[in-house]
């Protein structure tokens, strides 16, 4: 709209111009006229107007040139530090998701270490073994509290199970941590058919065979309980023999090994410690019960000692009753006595008073 302005007057003071030029190019005849001159008088005033106007006009653009040119600066500053605090906070946001990519990336190297020393271990058969007595040695410890399990407790037989658990009956449940891995890596890794059958035969004989050494070395009548528990510390191990080897499975239930893995051998414990609870439960249930029956002993014995003190009381009541009866005669008849009239100061003769009757006080009387 100023600029508008502007240009406007610029016109108008062209156009005074023009007009002002026409005027002192005419003939000096006109220029001799008072009228013609005081117009071109009046038309110099109203050019030098337009010029000022023309030149506050200017200065009023200039002015609001800058103000403009300095609130654009200002916002385009603003822009591009809040651009590069942006680009700082986000330069920052992805160093530290790649230092997590790079943890994450060390993790895994270590993992891929440790699962390879992990295929290591099972690959040799006693380290193996160590393996999976740690594994089961760990669950039992971190379920049952001490001196209700031992390791390597030695049986009757002189046999040496892995575990043993003792139950509240006293006769300890064995567990073995010994299983046949070798056979099922050998089914796992069978290429071809004859490879996968001679290797699934492997694992029914061994798993036989182990099923049977533990039933005839730790099953004892009267000893031991009448079921043994061989651990298997893989679950995967565990799901693929349930999976593919079901006879072996029921074989071994019908000669009371049962197979557990980590998470079922969890839950037994947990099984046994609700056992043992409610066992200790039991035992303080009779020792409340003895002696909740001594308390009522007690209180009944208690009992006949108040009656009796209740009776003696009574007696003494009683005996205390005819004392103050006895008392209050006597008040009475030393109220009588104290009644009697004797003759006067006058020397008056007694044969005037009435005598009291006399009455004789027989022995024990009050």
């Amino acid at each position: 709209m100023e600029i508008v302005l502007i240009i406007a007057a610029a016109v108008v003071v062209g156009l005074g111009i023009a007009a002002f030029v026409v005027f002192i190019a005419r003939p000096r005849a006109l220029a001799a006229d008072p009228a013609a001159d005081r117009r071109i008088a009046e038309l110099g005033a109203r050019v030098q107007q337009m010029g000022d106007l023309l030149a506050k006009a200017q200065a009023q653009l200039q002015h609001n040139v800058n103000e403009r040119l300095d609130a654009v600066s200002h916002r385009l500053g603003q822009s591009m530090q809040t651009s590069t605090q942006n680009t700082v906070e986000n330069l920052q946001k992805l160093n530290e998701r790649l230092a997590v990519i790079d943890n994450a990336q060390k993790n895994i190297t270590d993992l891929a270490s440790q699962v390879t020393s992990l295929r290591d271990v099972l690959g040799n058969k006693q380290s193996r073994g160590a393996f999976g007595q740690g594994r089961m040695e760990a669950i039992i410890q971190d379920g049952l509290p001490k001196g209700q399990y031992e390791f390597q407790h030695t049986l009757k037989n002189g046999k040496r199970p892995d575990c043993v658990v003792f139950l509240p009956d006293q006769r300890p449940l064995v567990i073995d941590a010994k299983f046949p891995l070798e056979a099922v890596t050998a089914l796992r890794e069978g290429k071809t058919d004859d490879e996968r059958k001679f290797a699934g035969q492997r694992v029914r004989t061994d798993m036989m065979k182990h099923v049977t050494d533990i039933a005839e070395k730790y099953l004892i009548a009267g000893e031991t309980q009448d079921i043994a528990l061989m651990f298997v510390p893989s679950e995967s191990v565990y799901a693929e023999l349930h999976d593919g080897f079901d006879d072996i499975v029921q074989k071994a239930y019908r000669a009371q090994v049962m197979l557990v893995s980590p998470t079922l051998l969890m839950l037994a414990i947990q099984v046994i410690q609700q056992i043992q609870k409610d066992a200790r439960m039991r035992e303080a249930a009779d020792s409340i019960r003895t002696e909740v029956g001594d308390m009522m002993k007690d209180v009944k014995l208690l009992g006949e000692r108040v009656r009796k003190l209740q009776s003696h009381f009574n007696q003494s009541n009683e005996d205390v009753r005819q004392v103050i009866i006895s008392v209050e005669k006597i008040e009475k008849r030393g109220d009588r006595i104290r009644d009697v009239e004797f003759g006067g100061e006058d020397g008056a003769s007694a044969s005037n008073v009435i005598p009291a009757p006399v009455r004789k006080i027989q022995a024990g009387e009050f």
